[in-house]
């Protein structure tokens, strides 16, 4: 293998909803009000990791349905675009799904559901370390999905001779929150999460 270089270049792969899910529940942070550009600097620089690029995915709500969230994430997505970050986003799809509720009773709710998101960003990684884009991947995903993509980029990792990190980024939420098996973890506290919060969202 490989020794370590020097100098490593980070991409970070951020998937919004996962990450907005995951720190509502370990923190209560009801908006996703996250800066990609501050958390990817959060956990790149101290490491001595070179923050080359930023990849944003979600899905977007459709606006008949949502038009708060829908709109939302158009703002939030174009302002991403903006600061350079590669943005991609599939529109839910809904589907009727049974709820019990505190009482018991079951219920029918439309829920939106992500569709593909995953599979985009496994592609983005798979297709970014063949072009040697990074040195390092850092996942702001506890999708265990992903560790198809983790581990095939370490079997091509060790067929090409090069040396890889990869890195799963995630909000603490207590020792029982697992990051991606296979991959580093880094866990956020709760005060370095709200630093990188933006203000007015």
């Amino acid at each position: 293998m490989r020794k370590e270089p020097e100098r490593k270049r980070a991409v970070v792969f951020v998937d919004g909803q996962n990450l907005f899910h995951g720190a509502r529940a370990a923190f209560d942070i009801r908006e996703p009000a996250f800066d990609v550009l501050a958390l990817g600097r959060l956990v790149c620089e101290p490491r001595g990791w070179d923050l080359a690029a930023s990849y944003f995915y979600t899905g977007l709500p459709d606006r008949s349905r949502n038009p708060k969230w829908h709109d939302f994430w158009q703002r939030r997505l174009l302002e991403m675009q903006r600061l350079g970050i590669r943005v991609y986003y599939r529109s839910l799809r809904y589907r009727n799904r049974s709820v019990q509720l505190a009482d018991g009773k079951m219920v029918q709710v439309l829920a939106g559901e992500e569709k593909g998101i995953d599979v985009r960003i496994a592609l983005d990684m798979v297709r970014l370390f063949h072009q040697e884009e990074y040195e390092v991947a850092v996942l702001f995903s506890r999708d265990q999905d992903l560790r198809e993509a983790t581990d095939e980029i370490r079997t091509a990792a060790k067929r090409q001779d090069r040396w890889v990190k990869l890195v799963c980024a995630f909000p603490d939420g207590g020792p029982r929150v697992r990051g991606i098996d296979g991959t580093d973890w880094v866990r956020i506290g709760e005060g370095d999460y709200r630093s990188c919060l933006l203000p007015g969202l």
